[in-house]
């Protein structure tokens, strides 16, 4: 099986939750330390082996698109003036990395982002990341951790993945949380990725009701069986197409495995949760820079 070299990442979203820092800067934008969020997200998928990049967005979040665009005249004043390392590092997407935009139209959800990237996805298989969710990048190897391991293990079986974490049990009614169907796998492997199969998911249980407390994390890795249940998925919760129904599809067809992470995750989309990783990622930035 082909190793996965494309990837979806859904950054339609106003993030009502940022505001009112969200006003008139993409969410995606705000920074983390030194550089905006979604840059990190960015650097785990090429990390990780991804080629082409599909952002899904809207007219109003061209910003984003922007960003990993080159500005010539601000890169050729940069290099007039003698500052050819700092024009290099705003110039930092390898050659061989694509990134596109295509529009959502309407806001029907994750699930309808994510099939919005069909017509450039094609018939290839791909990685999907939320990019309110940013993996500690100075504790993994993002070449061989999380997404990576996860690009892996499709290759080998052909499963789709779902990477997930452990959680306190006064958050677990925020998250999607796996149904698994061996529960003793949970705990085996603390300090490795580990994928198992997952008999389904519970949308934000009651702790009594959970049936883990494995909540996923916002990496995904789909055959492209998921664009035929998508575009066969109703509106549901919200008038929404939600991504879990068509999981749910793929999972009694094919069969899904999650895989446990390695490290901190940071959800960049949440503030109070923003600011704490902000103070992180700053700390680490300064302590590099000593």
């Amino acid at each position: 099986m082909n190793k996965i070299t494309h990837a979806v990442i859904p950054v339609a979203g106003f993030g009502t939750r940022m505001l009112p820092l969200s006003k008139s800067v993409p969410k995606e934008l705000l920074p983390l330390g030194n550089r905006p969020a979604i840059h990190y997200v960015i650097e785990e998928a090429i990390a990780a082996g991804i080629k082409h990049i599909v952002l899904v967005g809207h007219a109003q979040k061209s910003a984003i698109e922007n960003y990993f665009d080159i500005n010539s005249e601000l890169d050729n004043q940069l290099r007039h003036k003698g500052k050819d390392e700092l024009a290099d590092s705003l110039n930092w997407l390898p050659e061989d990395v694509t990134v596109s935009m295509i529009r959502q139209g309407k806001a029907l959800g994750l699930g309808h982002a994510v099939l919005s990237a069909r017509p450039i996805i094609g018939e290839h298989d791909f990685a999907v990341l939320l990019p309110d969710v940013v993996l500690d990048p100075f504790t993994n190897d993002m070449s061989a951790d999380n997404l990576a391991f996860m690009i892996d293990a499709f290759a080998k079986d052909g499963h789709s993945q779902i990477l997930v974490d452990q959680v306190a049990d006064e958050d677990v009614h925020k998250y999607g949380i796996a149904k698994l169907s061996n529960n003793s796998e949970v705990n085996d492997h603390v300090d490795a990725n580990t994928s198992f199969k997952v008999a389904g998911f519970v949308e934000k249980p009651n702790l009594a009701e959970a049936p883990s407390k494995l909540a996923v994390v916002g990496r995904y890795i789909f055959s492209n069986h998921i664009f035929d249940y998508l575009a066969n998925t109703k509106a549901s919760v919200g008038g929404e197409i939600q991504l879990t129904d068509a999981i749910d599809a793929l999972i009694s067809k094919y069969g899904v495995h999650v895989t446990t992470m390695l490290g901190n995750s940071y959800d960049a989309g949440d503030m109070r949760s923003y600011m704490q990783a902000f103070i992180y990622f700053a700390e680490q930035q300064l302590a590099d820079d000593k």
